[in-house]
């Protein structure tokens, strides 16, 4: 995997916190909170009607399956297509 440096500016008591943490551990943050925000992101355009529920999981990189899954955490009925009933059932 190729890497490439970052600098960013955040507050002083989150740079204190995370001052004593691995870049690994810092990276596998950004992974997961990028990955929840797209999830989040794409469940909100969802619910405004911007795009269906297919895209939605596209736009967030996860399959139907585990959208529905975030979506019912969130108090949302997603609907449920051939290929997200198969993947349930498998």
């Amino acid at each position: 995997m190729s890497t490439e440096a970052l600098t960013i500016a955040i507050p002083t008591a989150l740079a204190q916190e995370l001052s004593s943490t691995n870049q690994e551990f810092l990276v596998e943050i950004l992974e997961r909170g990028l990955r929840a925000l797209k999830i989040e992101r794409a469940l909100e355009r969802y619910a405004r009607g911007g795009i269906s529920f297919g895209a939605a999981a596209q736009q967030a990189g996860v399959s139907q399956s585990e959208l529905a899954r975030h979506a019912y955490a969130r108090g949302m009925e997603p609907p449920f297509s051939a290929e997200t009933l198969a993947e349930e059932l498998s």
